[in-house]
């Protein structure tokens, strides 16, 4: 009996702490939670980490540092005090922080720093401007040749290279800027020859592309916007490729025939700069060639391959010539299913594929020219990993770099043989270090701690269930209140992205789970987000099983989370909300129009509603054209489901949103009057496809009231 007692004591007294302690948690806020937050509380970083040749350079807000690799070793190369005397002397600015400042020189003791409309090229050995190269006012897109001190850059649509206009174009012809909309890998418009001697660019005709209005509301009397936006199945940009020399002052454009519905990416100069590659994309996009084009006269040398599919090809990679053979490089595609690495001479010949498997390359990093091998990151182990390996190009070999579990990040010295290695995982919320490349061996740099220690937080689990096809196996996150009583059923919240390139979950820390999940989590929702077929790493068989119906089989995939939710005894089934942006915002509308009596309220942001308002090239890929798919656009416009609205249904729009244009919601909102069913409508004025800076703070408190008011 004393015994008995003893024991319930020491219970009492265990819980009575520990619900001290609980009372001891702190709550994060959207402040702490969500970017832009006034407390943003995120793992500790160390930003501006590269490579001056085989030293790491550290940089601090008022300290430079370069690490010995080898030792870990740390040394002082300049402070921003003794810089900025420097260049307050010169009248040449002054510098913040190290944080953007680069080191493009192994063999110099030189960075490269840039301020407002200039570049200045600093010696670190002697304190003093070696160089200074200016841009003129208004200047965007810069391009610093790290060879000549040469800089390309635009002034409105048109391109510069140091003081000299290269192009005088008229309105909507756009000149040394991204073309096609950013898709297909393309980041720049502009890319110097190796020895710098010669410049590509990209010129870009959208004088036949409709204009879409836009409207600025800031001026006393509203201001009207235009933008070039091409409609799938309306008339497309034609872009051209030139190549400008800067020493005589010529440009020759690449005689790729008439550039009519036809789409030039992937640009990458032969090794001795005297020819250049790009793959050629039809307008169906699903035919590509990689063709070779002399840079002197612009003709056109050769096609080396080509491919084609049934449904669509994507490149998104230029060609990467091997370091110590220029006649050969590593051409990557989809089609064995997943994206691998091929080996190839410039005569086209396929050499031998390098990787294969049920798991893709993400990235190549670089190459250690003296062991002739690479260094790539790969979903080798989990599709929601990321490792690096290096391979052997010769027998395919790969050897695993670093540790075997998480989502690695990493920037590879020039020759090879080290890395810096940005780490996290479920539970480790970020390491950096330097891993050298051979032996394995690592030098710490950064161990973050858990910027949420302290605070409330909840649960965070992971899993699979199976798709509609009742065969793939899909992930998914569930993050769950903490505390949750017994017996008590929950309200769920279904976060949904779910179209291509993007994921999710991932082996990242807390899985990838965003801010809003948690601090909802907190406030007693059931958290579930579900990676449904048609989304990224998974292969080509995966993500093209949504063709032409865009939204069908992935809301199917999103039913079957549901159905794993409501099968949980801690949730409410007939308490399920959905929230998502973009194409989150068409998955969202669509579950709850095709879903009515699944979903009880959800919050659409910047969605599709009809496809045939979006733009060519991505949606073209994914859905043809609306001549040749009548069926599929019909099938997948929404306006044409409004009456089916049932549950509460917010619908969230920038008033600047030049990638899913305001006409989808406002469309939908007329077609729902007509249909006689009541959403609610929030516009975000100056914003352009999300919600970015402090206002991001309102945004997700807006849509947490939403559910608050109709889902509890």
């Amino acid at each position: 009996m004393i015994k008995k007692s003893y024991l319930l004591l020491v219970m009492l007294q265990t819980l009575f702490i520990m619900n001290v302690r609980a009372q001891e948690l702190k709550t994060p806020t959207l402040e702490d939670l969500i970017p832009s937050g006034e407390t943003f509380r995120f793992p500790e970083n160390l930003y501006g980490l590269q490579w001056w040749g085989d030293e790491c350079i550290k940089p601090d807000i008022g300290t430079l540092f370069a690490v010995n690799p080898k030792t870990g070793k740390e040394r002082v190369i300049a402070t921003r005090e003794s810089v900025n005397r420097v260049l307050e002397q010169s009248q040449a600015g002054k510098l913040s922080y190290f944080y953007n400042v680069r080191f493009p020189w192994a063999d110099k003791a030189q960075m490269l720093i840039e301020m407002p409309e200039k570049y200045i090229v600093y010696d670190l050995t002697n304190n003093r401007i070696v160089s200074t190269v200016a841009t003129k006012k208004g200047a965007a897109n810069p391009d610093y040749c790290t060879v000549n001190g040469n800089v390309a850059y635009t002034v409105g649509n048109n391109l510069y290279v140091n003081d000299t206009q290269v192009t005088d174009e008229p309105e909507g012809i756009v000149c040394g800027q991204a073309v096609h909309r950013n898709e297909f890998g393309i980041k720049k418009g502009t890319y110097w020859s190796p020895d710098g001697n010669l410049l590509a660019f990209y010129r870009m005709d959208e004088r036949m592309v409709s204009q879409y209005p836009l409207v600025d509301i800031t001026a006393r009397v509203g201001e009207l916007n235009n933008i070039r936006y091409p409609m799938a199945g309306m008339p497309s940009h034609q872009v051209a490729v030139g190549i400008y020399n800067p020493a005589t002052g010529k440009t020759v454009y690449l005689k790729t025939g008439d550039p009519t519905d036809r789409y030039f990416t992937n640009l990458s100069w032969a090794p001795d700069g005297k020819s250049i590659y790009l793959i050629e994309l039809n307008r169906d996009q699903n035919h590509s060639k990689l063709s070779q084009y002399n840079t002197e006269t612009g003709e056109w040398m050769a096609n080396l391959m080509e491919e084609t599919h049934p449904k669509y090809v994507e490149p998104m990679h230029a060609i990467t010539f091997l370091p110590w053979d220029a006649t050969k490089f590593i051409y990557q595609s989809q089609r064995d299913g997943f994206n691998h690495l091929y080996l190839y001479d410039t005569e086209g010949k396929l050499i031998r594929q390098l990787t294969e498997g049920d798991w893709l390359v993400q990235d190549i990093l670089g190459f250690d020219a003296k062991k002739k091998e690479m260094i790539i990151a790969s979903t080798e182990f989990s599709p929601l990993q990321s490792n690096f390996f290096r391979v052997n190009l010769k027998n395919g070999k790969r050897v695993l770099l670093g540790t075997a579990d998480g989502v690695h990040r990493g920037i590879l010295n020039p020759s090879g043989t080290y890395l810096i290695d940005n780490y996290s995982s479920p539970d480790v919320p970020r390491n950096i270090s330097i891993l050298n490349t051979q032996s394995g061996k690592s030098i710490p740099l950064l161990t973050a701690t858990d910027p949420f220690d302290g605070f409330r937080m909840p649960v965070i689990e992971t899993g699979t269930i199976k798709a509609a096809d009742g065969v793939t196996d899909l992930y998914y996150r569930l993050i769950k209140p903490a505390d949750m009583e017994a017996g008590k059923k929950y309200p769920a919240i279904v976060y949904v992205y779910g179209g291509p390139h993007a994921q999710m979950i991932n082996g990242s820390w807390q899985y990838g789970a965003r801010g809003w999940d948690i601090y909802m989590a907190n406030k007693g929702y059931v958290m579930f987000c579900l990676d449904n077929r048609g989304s990224e790493n998974r292969g080509r068989e995966f993500e093209d099983v949504t063709f032409r119906h865009l939204g069908i089989e992935e809301g199917k995939d999103q039913v079957k989370g549901v159905e794993f939710l409501q099968s949980l005894p801690y949730v409410d089934g007939n308490l399920i909300g959905v929230h998502g942006w973009s194409f989150g915002g068409h998955m969202t509308t669509a579950l709850l129009l095709r879903y009515p009596d699944l979903f009880k309220v959800g919050v659409a942001g910047g969605p599709v509603i009809d496809w045939s308002y979006y733009e060519i090239m991505y949606g073209e890929r994914y859905m043809d054209t609306p001549q040749s798919n009548p069926e599929g656009y019909d099938q997948t416009n929404l306006k044409k489901l409004a009456g089916n609205l049932k549950g509460h249904l917010l619908m969230i729009h920038d008033d600047h949103d030049d990638t899913c244009v305001p006409q989808h919601t406002l469309s939908f909102m007329k077609a729902c009057i007509d249909a006689r069913t009541y959403p609610d409508l929030f516009i975000y004025p100056n914003h352009k496809h999300n919600v970015m800076g402090r206002d991001r703070v309102h945004l997700h408190e807006k849509i947490t009231r939403y559910f608050e008011d109709y889902l509890k």
